[in-house]
Parts: structure tokens; sequence; C-alpha cells
């Protein structure tokens, strides 16, 4: 005698439709989740997985058993499922400030120390504070502008910089026979550091690229660089420009190489911790 369709045992995934290839919605197993394995009619809650098979337990005996991942051999609630493993949390990366370095999240700002990085300009600041303001407020170091090289000598003697307050210096268009270099070779020394890029100014040290160009165009000796860059963009006021460039750095890698090691190594050199003087 033929049993009736629907409700014996095999009238479930042992022999049933999933045989048939029909297609059924996959439910992520997820740790708790309350299902039945129609072939056995064994209800339990998922609790751990082997190999190719999930395993479920009984909320009424605590019993354990192991069934096989087949398509359409499961039911949450009245609906036939096919069950598939839960796909693995990816591991969360750290958050990463503009520079690279890990961010510090909540940490509070640390008092500020003694030592100090000069820049020449405004622009210097805004960008070095754009970028690297986040490692600047955990480590204290203050960015303070210089307004130009030719107060550095001065700006020096008034700082007095020693072992536990030592002085960086950023400068633009450090190449060898600049006044720049002449100027860092003489004022530089234990307490002090100037380090620059090659660049004529701090906006040649943005990749072009982040503004849609291909490369800086040059500008003809005795012209005003900042004039010639704007004229050549359609672009009159400097200042808009300039907050053009600034607001499409996003991270140290819109940033060329020179200026990024420049201001690794002046925060590097500033918050040194300065070994003790032998006895």
């Amino acid at each position: 005698m033929t049993s009736g369709p629907g409700r014996g045992i095999l009238s479930g995934p042992v022999d049933g439709e999933w045989r048939r290839g029909r297609e059924y919605r996959k439910v992520a197993a997820e740790t708790g989740l309350l299902v039945t394995h129609l072939g056995s009619r064994f209800t339990g809650r998922v609790v751990g997985f082997d190999q190719a098979a999930v395993v479920l337990r009984s909320p009424n005996t605590g019993l354990e058993r192991l069934f096989s991942l087949h398509r359409g051999a499961f039911a949450v609630g009245r609906e036939t499922v096919t069950l598939v493993r839960p796909a693995p949390t990816p591991a969360s990366a750290p958050a990463r400030t503009a520079s690279g370095s890990v961010a510090p999240g909540a940490a509070r700002a640390r008092v500020a120390r003694a030592g100090r990085i000069l820049v020449e300009g405004v622009h210097d600041a805004e960008l070095v504070e754009k970028v690297w303001g986040d490692d600047l407020r955990v480590e204290g170091v203050v960015v303070e502008r210089l307004d130009g090289i030719d107060h550095l000598e001065s700006a020096i003697a008034e700082f007095a910089p020693g072992a536990d307050a030592r002085l960086g210096v950023l400068v633009d268009h450090l190449v060898p026979g600049s006044k720049e270099s002449r100027v860092a070779g003489r004022l530089g020394g234990p307490h002090v550091r100037i380090e620059g890029t090659p660049y004529v100014d701090v906006w040649q040290a943005i990749r072009p690229g982040v503004i849609g160009i291909g490369g800086w165009p040059v500008i003809p000796r005795g012209r005003p660089w900042k004039e010639g860059i704007c004229e050549h963009l359609g672009e009159p006021d400097p200042g808009r420009l300039w907050k053009r460039l600034l607001g499409s750095v996003r991270s140290y890698a819109d940033l060329e190489p020179p200026l990024v090691g420049a201001v690794e190594s002046l925060i590097d050199f500033v918050t040194e911790v300065p070994e003790p003087e032998s006895r």
C-alpha cells in the first residue's frame, strides 16, 4: 500500500524534491537559529559546524546531532530552505589617520612638548595639519609658521633649542647650491634639524593628479611661481586655487615622497627621548 503524499518520512529530502533540482531559499545557519531537519524531523538550534555538516541541539533534551547541508534538507518555520554556512566576518582593519598611522580613537591630545616644528608659511602649516594633525596632537607637537627662511636664524636664537627642546624646520627648495641649502648647512645642529623638499613651493609637493593634471607646468625663471601656475590652470585667485588643492588631499598618498619623508623625519626628531647624560 502506498502512503499518502506529504507526511511520511520519505516525503522529505531523503528522496524528495531536492533530488529533482528544485531551488530553495538559502539561509545562513547563524548560531541560535531554530531549524528542523526534514528527513528525521529533528528540531534544534544551530550550535556549530563539522566540515560540510551543521550541529543542531535540541532545546528540550540538549541532544546534539550532526546533519549534512543538503539542498532543501531543512525547514525554518514552515518554509523548506537550504542551510549554508554564514559568511566569515572580515577582520576589521584598524582605522588609519591621513598620515597612515593607526588612528588614536578617543585618545586625548598630549600636553604640548617643548620641541617645535617650524614651517615656512601658512600653506605649509595647513597641509601639515591636514595630513599629520592627528599624529601631532597625540605626540604633543606644535607647528608654527616661520614666514620665510630669512627669519630662521632669529627664530632659532629666540627658541634656544636644547636636548629636551628640539627644533625641526621644514623648508622648500632644499637643493644643492640654493640659498636654503646654505642656510641649513649653517644653522643646523644637534638640536636643530632642517629638512626640506626640492620643490619651489609646497603646492608642488602635492601630486598633480589630485586635481586632474598630468604634471606641474614649468614656470619661466624670474616669474612668480604661483602666479604662473594660476594662469596655466585658469584660476586668477591663488587663495581659491589653494583651497581646491588642499581640499583634494585625502592622505599622505596624495603627496610627493620627499615631503612625506621630511615631515615624518622632523616628527621623529622632536619626539625622540634624549639619552641621559653620562656622569
